[in-house]
């Protein structure tokens, strides 16, 4: 057997890539999938599209190949969307609900106020705030017909992403999640590696619920053989932004990597030591291998891609995501707009979930060009927030190299101005989708095809490196101007 078959569920589309055991990718299908938005704030996903292009991907991809050729898969998956289903029929009680959506944002507030928010925290590494599971499922139980009666009596089942595609792809056989997942719950206790029955009596979540919790790459189940030919086992799991950083190969403490797609999310390794934020950054999981736990600090932006997103199909201004670079560089250089992407609420280090979007700088002669330029600098902008934030927190080891990676790191523009407005070098390698590369690194790492991480970080390889041409003055005055629309916006 010489395949990896990676399975990367994101945002707003589902992907099925198809590696060599040397870890280069061989064919790869992808499909879009309706977002949902039944009130202001709330995102939905419906379980059985994440299922279908799921399925229909990964049966793409293996329709161009031997199945009998696939040691393993890798899974790997849109982080804190929330499902619960029923045990008996594995129907979902309701559609998911997604990461970025803010109908909890009343109960976070109401435990905050309650004074729970430092022992959450403290245990967690979480912030209260909706963009995690554990308010959702609170939501769900709380508000779906018989749902908590039926969770207690242990009919029904919860799980990120993740754990919902192994239910359906083991049959039934397997409710199980890994690491990285299960610190992104809210519930999860990250020191112990166990979920947190304080936590979960507080929530009112029945713990009879809650899937195991593996390491990274573990024995995740086999698929029902009827799906895809044959069984294949499952040997990796990892949210999308750890998958990012194994693949990234950041295994050494004081590296940083980006990951550029729906949002934008930065970590930074700090080995195997937790480090208490104090700048609102979350203090989390990279990965769990053979039993030990490497900490990462995070950064969540929950607006990146999504802006050029928004540029196509809420203003309709461009018809393609490719289109910015062109309009960034003709947009007139005497317009100084600033777009705060605050669609969904602001993320960190704000953690502003009430807040919206605004642009700043308009004049009559304002067009598509300008507000692109707006829309890609406000993802440089946003990164150097956070990169601000792990240099109070994690001192001058964070100063260096950051590596980026996902669908927005094509834009050379994009990543020009990201190196001049941090004012340090920027890394793009030679695969960027280097999250279904981590996934299909770790499935392969638990079969037996992939080497230690040691060896695994000698093949990454560059690409491109992007150094900061931004004379200090300009940076600064930028920077400074995008802090001002920062308070404004939530001043409103």
């Amino acid at each position: 057997m010489s395949q990896i078959l990676a399975i990367d569920q994101g945002t707003t589309s589902t992907r099925a890539i198809l590696f060599s055991t040397g870890l280069s990718p061989i064919n790869s299908a992808q499909e879009e999938f309706a977002q949902h938005f039944p009130a202001s704030g709330w995102v939905e996903h419906d379980p059985e599209d994440l299922w279908q292009t799921t399925l229909s991907t990964a049966r793409a991809v293996l329709s161009r190949t031997d199945p009998a050729q696939v040691a393993a898969i890798g899974i790997t998956n849109q982080r804190e969307t929330t499902l619960i289903w029923d045990r008996e029929t594995g129907e979902p009680l309701h559609n998911a609900i997604v990461w970025q959506d803010r109908r909890t944002a009343d109960i976070c507030a109401a435990l905050r106020d309650a004074g729970h928010e430092p022992m959450i925290t403290a245990r967690t590494g979480l912030l209260l705030d909706p963009y995690f599971s554990g308010t959702k499922i609170k939501w769900m139980l709380d508000h779906i017909p018989g749902a908590r009666t039926r969770a207690e009596a242990g009919k029904l089942a919860f799980g990120t992403v993740d754990s919902f595609l192994i239910w359906r792809l083991t049959g039934g056989r397997a409710h199980v999640t890994d690491a990285t997942n299960a610190a992104r719950t809210l519930i999860f206790n990250i020191a112990s590696g166990e979920w947190d029955a304080d936590i979960c009596a507080l929530f009112g979540i029945p713990m009879a619920m809650l899937p195991r919790v593996l390491d990274c790459a573990d024995d995740f189940g086999t698929t029902d053989p009827a799906l895809f030919g044959r069984a294949i086992p499952i040997r990796g799991v990892a949210g999308d932004q750890q998958a990012a950083t194994v693949g990234q190969a950041c295994f050494a403490p004081g590296m940083m990597k980006s990951t550029y797609g729906t949002g934008c999310f930065a970590l930074l390794n700090t080995g195997a030591q937790r480090v208490p934020s104090k700048n609102r950054l979350l203090t989390t999981i990279a990965y769990r291998l053979n039993g030990q736990t490497t900490y990462a600090l995070e950064g969540s932006i929950f607006i990146a891609g999504a802006v050029v997103q928004w540029l196509r199909d809420g203003l309709k201004i461009i018809r393609s995501a490719a289109e910015t670079q062109a309009l960034a560089e003709a947009a007139d250089p005497g317009q100084d707009l600033v777009l705060v992407p605050a669609f969904t609420g602001l993320g960190a280090p704000y953690w502003r979930p009430e807040c919206r979007g605004a642009v700043y700088g308009l004049t009559r002669n304002s067009g598509p060009a300008e507000l692109a330029r707006a829309a890609l600098e406000s993802v440089g902008f946003q990164t150097r927030d956070l990169l601000e934030a792990m240099r109070a927190d994690w001192g001058t080891a964070a100063d260096g190299v950051l590596r980026v990676d996902g669908g927005m790191v094509a834009s050379d523009w994009a990543m020009q101005f990201l190196a001049d407005i941090l004012g340090a070098p920027v890394d793009r390698p030679v695969v960027t989708e280097t999250t279904a590369l981590g996934a299909a690194y770790l499935a392969g790492l638990q079969a037996g095809l992939c080497p230690a991480p040691e060896e695994f970080q000698k093949s990454w390889a560059l690409q491109r490196r992007f150094a900061p041409a931004m004379a200090p003055e300009v940076r600064a005055a930028k920077y400074a101007r995008w802090g001002r629309a920062v308070a404004a916006t939530m001043a409103v």
